[in-house]
């Protein structure tokens, strides 16, 4: 038990240093430079998010933790496709700040815009950690959950919109581009932000159908992402 416990430890150690050194090389490459204090407060902020709540995750939800850093689990053939989709989009989304806002100046981003987008991300993660906070079942893949008891959560967020935690991924895309100072950078970002809201529609549709009491839910609950609209 001890021994897993390191194990699962020392992989979250090893896969938060290479995203960190990943998102290090498609930043500052891309600039040519590394006097680029946005990047580097973005890359302080992130890691620090990712720290604190890997450390929360430890503590309060291992189990959480356990299922979102395992690699062992079916998914939806769809949602296969559509993390292979976000993986190619997101090294654009990373290597464009670079080009734009500093090695080539494409645009230009106002310095109040760009301390608006680092104060989005507040907010943002806020309500993400909140959605994971609340829902023991926040896999970072679309599947049921049976071999974890899977059971509808209806707390928090969720009395609000039935995939809160994508809302705050998505108000996240939305700062990236104006915190990093490069508005070509929402190229990228909203294709992702598409490919959320498509993975929301097919995520929503597998949940009524097969996870038992999501889709009585589902109609008190009437909004995925933005009560009113949709």
């Amino acid at each position: 038990m001890r021994q897993s416990g390191a194990q699962s430890k020392a992989m979250t150690i090893i896969k938060t240093v290479v995203t960190v050194l990943f998102m290090f090389a498609l930043f500052f490459i891309p600039a040519g430079t590394l006097n680029w204090p946005e990047a580097w407060l973005f890359i302080v902020f992130y890691l620090t998010a990712v720290t604190g709540l890997m450390i929360w995750m430890k503590k309060k939800a291992p189990g959480l933790l356990k299922e979102r850093m395992s690699r062992k689990k079916e998914a939806k053939s769809w949602d296969r496709k559509f993390l292979i989709a976000y993986c190619l989009v997101l090294i654009v989304f990373l290597i464009i700040p670079g080009l734009d806002a500093v090695r080539f100046r494409w645009s230009e981003v106002p310095l109040i815009l760009k301390v608006l987008g680092f104060i989005g991300y507040i907010p943002g993660l806020g309500f993400a950690f909140w959605a994971m906070k609340e829902n023991a079942y926040a896999s970072d893949v679309v599947r049921i959950q049976e071999d974890r008891g899977h059971t509808v959560c209806t707390t928090g967020p969720y009395r609000h919109v039935r995939h809160p935690m994508y809302v705050g991924v998505i108000l996240f895309l939305f700062c990236f581009p104006l915190s990093l100072g490069s508005l070509y950078t929402f190229i990228p970002s909203s294709i992702i932000i598409i490919l959320f809201i498509i993975r929301t529609s097919l995520e929503d549709r597998a949940l009524q159908e097969e996870l038992p009491g999501y889709k009585e839910y589902s109609q008190k609950v009437r909004y995925r992402l933005l009560p009113g609209v949709w």
